[in-house]
């Protein structure tokens, strides 16, 4: 048998799993040839295999054709620090007391030590207790040799106290009363301060006494600012509930840019009249209660109410496609609106009248339709469509009534403190220090000394 058909022999023998009888047929020599032809093709196949990743690697590196070789990250040097305007660590307040320390001998061979000079420093901030100073006025009386009449000198603490009878320094009934107002404190909290920290015991009497009476000096200071907010050009309004003694009754507030003025009553229109007086030409930021209906002037309706009930309808309805669409194109009006700027006084007011119609035409479909969900508000769109868009055309006007939100935002926290007044002198007070103090805050002032500042003028 020559070599060739041996080898094919026995591969096909080796194909089909030869039987130990059928194997030893096959000669030596056969084995050993086909043997060598294989390993001849290994190596064969093991030098094509080389080659072929040696091409690999020179042209894209290892891994799968077309991949990017890998390199090891470059370093960076690291920019340099951007200097800062300013510093950002914590000052230190100038101190009060120096305390020095240093060691009197050295510990290694007992020399007393002297001198020395400033290594290191600690700063430790302590607040002491400081009990209640009583000061007490005396008046002399002396007797004239020549007329022999007794002369006293006349009673006059002007700047010193409140009234004449009253014992409280101006800076205690200050400090009463900015706990009372701006720390929102109870009066039991307040007397259990005042006999902690300065052993000064008042009664809950004398101190809803010392803070109505503040209340009732500082009338023109309110009239002040109720008179400020009439003369501004914008004044943002707003309402929320006050209990007076367990009813029901409503706070309002009239806010400028500089100016707070509170006042509590019923909840119509009336109020709006008597806190802007029949003179007032401004415009009115609101939302869209009715009681601002009347008033002949300009009025600028909240857009984050329209946006905030547009956004609860559509949580309610997800599914409701028209909705979807109607709501994202009343935001997008609204945004392009709050972006549009102009010189002129006469694009301004084009542009009004140009978003007014967009955003009416948007809702024009449903208004009539009883099955849309967005038909009410369609419907409040459309009948104060020409008080959504004052903005567009005067730059002072806010789009959104946040501020007057803000203002009331003390009164309320205070009122779920207290939950209200206990009778109507109870209120007028609170109403006095709110519009005071909210004042205050609005302008950056100190309360405590704002507020002592208002006595020493009244006293």
């Amino acid at each position: 048998m020559r070599f060739g058909e041996v080898a094919r022999t026995s591969k096909r023998a080796y194909a089909r799993a030869m039987t130990v009888e059928e194997f030893a047929e096959v000669s030596r020599e056969a084995l050993i040839a086909l043997i060598l032809e294989q390993h001849a093709t290994i190596v064969a196949l093991q030098a094509r295999i080389s080659a072929l990743e040696q091409r690999l690697a020179g042209r894209s590196g290892p891994g799968m054709p077309g991949n990017k070789p890998v390199r090891p990250p470059a370093e960076k040097p690291a920019p340099p620090r951007k200097k800062r305007t300013q510093g950002f660590g914590r000052p230190r307040l100038p101190p009060t007391e120096t305390v020095q320390h240093a060691v009197e001998t050295c510990p290694d061979c007992g020399t007393p030590l002297v001198g020395g000079w400033v290594q290191a420093t600690r700063e430790v901030i302590e607040l002491p207790v400081v009990p209640v100073r009583v000061i007490e006025h005396q008046y002399l009386a002396r007797v004239c040799p020549c007329c022999q009449k007794r002369q006293i000198p006349p009673v006059d603490l002007a700047g010193v106290v409140l009234a004449p009878q009253q014992r409280l320094g101006l800076g205690l009934v200050s400090r009463i009363t900015t706990l009372r107002e701006q720390g929102r404190l109870p009066f039991a909290t307040i007397q259990w301060y005042l006999d902690t920290f300065h052993q000064l015991h008042l009664s809950l009497g004398e101190l809803v006494r010392v803070v109505a009476q503040v209340a009732t000096r500082a009338t023109a200071a309110v009239g002040a600012i109720q008179t400020a907010i009439q003369a501004s050009p914008v004044v943002h309004a707003d309402e929320t509930g006050w209990r007076e003694k367990g009813k029901n009754g409503y706070v309002w507030t009239f806010r400028t840019a500089t100016h707070s003025y509170f006042v509590r009553g019923r909840r119509h229109k009336e109020m709006v009249d008597a806190a802007l007086g029949p003179d007032f030409a401004g415009v009115i930021v609101c939302d869209f209660y009715a009681s601002y209906d009347h008033y002949p002037g300009l009025k600028q309706r909240c857009w984050a109410h329209l946006l905030r009930e547009i956004h609860e309808l559509t949580e309610v309805y997800p599914t409701d496609q028209a909705l979807a669409i109607w709501a994202g194109a009343v935001h997008a009006l609204y945004d392009q609106a709050k972006a549009f700027t102009h010189p002129q006084e006469a694009a301004r007011r084009a542009e009004q009248r140009a978003c007014e119609a967009r955003l009416l035409a948007l809702g024009a479909p449903f208004l009539t339709d009883p099955l849309a969900v967005q038909g009410k508000l369609c419907r409040r769109i459309a009948k104060y469509l020409s008080e959504l868009f004052v903005f567009v055309a005067d730059p002072r006007v806010p789009p959104t009534n946040n501020a007057a939100e803000r203002s009331l935002r003390h009164l309320v926290t205070s009122r779920k403190i207290s939950g209200g007044t206990q009778s109507p002198r109870g209120s007028a007070t609170k109403m006095t220090l709110v519009s005071l103090f909210g004042t205050w805050r609005l302008q950056g002032l100190n309360p405590f000394v704002a507020c002592q500042t208002l006595l020493q003028s009244l006293a």
